[in-house]
């Protein structure tokens, strides 16, 4: 993939599509790739994507099993969240994938990834706690894993967040 349409491209190493199942019952939905992902060209495969296996071993599933891609597909500059303009050129390939997987369910990874998606500008506090629909598919937005990493009282809620995500998965 040679994208061109944002100044994403000119500073990334690589597109980071998304990677997993393509016939995956959830979906994970994070804000953009980081410094590991750009190198490698999978999401989530830093400290952030171990912790990420982790969480989905707990609900027992694994990455093979999930479809795992992010709002922007390129790496933001030191990491900074994208910016609006970045997040609209990367959305019709977002709304592309989710259409293709057409998962049962859609977790959606952080504060800049659930504005995103949803349209909102709320907090992620105000976003979780409650299902949403993106693209008629049942939602749940939780702090990304990063956010774990730095913030262990985060770790409880997400635990809780997605033990609904596995009950509602064996319906």
């Amino acid at each position: 993939m040679s994208c061109t349409r944002c100044g994403l491209s000119k500073g990334r190493n690589s597109v980071v599509f998304g990677s997993g199942n393509p016939h995956a019952e959830l979906m994970l939905i994070g804000e953009g790739p980081g410094a590991e992902e750009d190198k490698q060209g999978l999401p989530f495969v830093g400290p952030a994507g171990e912790l990420l296996t982790k969480i989905l071993t707990a609900i027992n599933l694994s990455r093979d099993q999930v479809y795992i891609a992010n709002v922007v597909k390129c790496r933001p500059p030191n990491n900074r969240n994208p910016e609006p303009d970045e997040v609209e050129a990367c959305s019709g390939f977002l709304a592309r994938q989710i259409d293709l997987v057409r998962p049962k369910l859609i977790v959606v990874l952080g504060r800049v990834a659930a504005q995103a998606l949803l349209g909102s500008d709320q907090s992620l506090g105000r976003m979780r706690g409650t299902w949403h629909t993106v693209r008629g598919i049942p939602t749940r937005v939780t702090y990304h894993p990063a956010a774990l990493l730095r913030q262990a009282s985060y770790k409880r809620p997400t635990w809780e967040d997605m033990k609904l995500v596995r009950d509602r998965l064996q319906r």
